[in-house]
């Protein structure tokens, strides 16, 4: 019987963390920064990639809302525009901003971007922090 792998592991708790439901992907990141002969840039750029993807999906929810009253606080996000999604990262925040950039229609590359670099330079905060 095949053991799930640690990356497939990280990949999908880093996607689920970027969505509404909760999680905590960081753990899982230091857990598999922690087993020997770890591509500490492979595991970045899944946790990346997964938190990334699960962000353009409240991204997606976010385009597909309707309705004539604007959310709360997407003026903060129309003044800042993509460059705010570099704090998608933000525990709640993060989700509302892709939630609110996808209903602003924001371009999709770049939210996608600076949803990306937000991310990443977290998942390299820690991982800083654990090697």
């Amino acid at each position: 019987m095949n053991s799930v792998s640690p990356l497939s592991t990280l990949f999908a708790s880093s996607f689920l963390a970027a969505t509404v439901l909760p999680g905590g992907s960081e753990i899982v990141l230091f857990a598999v920064l922690q087993q020997p002969a770890t591509d500490v840039w492979l595991a970045l750029g899944v946790a990346t990639l997964g938190n990334t993807l699960g962000g353009m999906t409240s991204y997606l929810l976010g385009r597909l809302v309707t309705g004539r009253k604007p959310m709360r606080g997407l003026e903060t996000l129309r003044r800042y525009g993509s460059p705010a999604l570099l704090l998608s990262w933000v525990p709640i925040v993060g989700d509302a901003l892709c939630v609110g950039a996808g209903w602003l229609r924001m371009n999709a590359w770049a939210a996608a971007l600076f949803m990306a670099l937000g991310k990443f330079a977290r998942y390299a905060a820690i991982a800083a922090m654990v090697l």
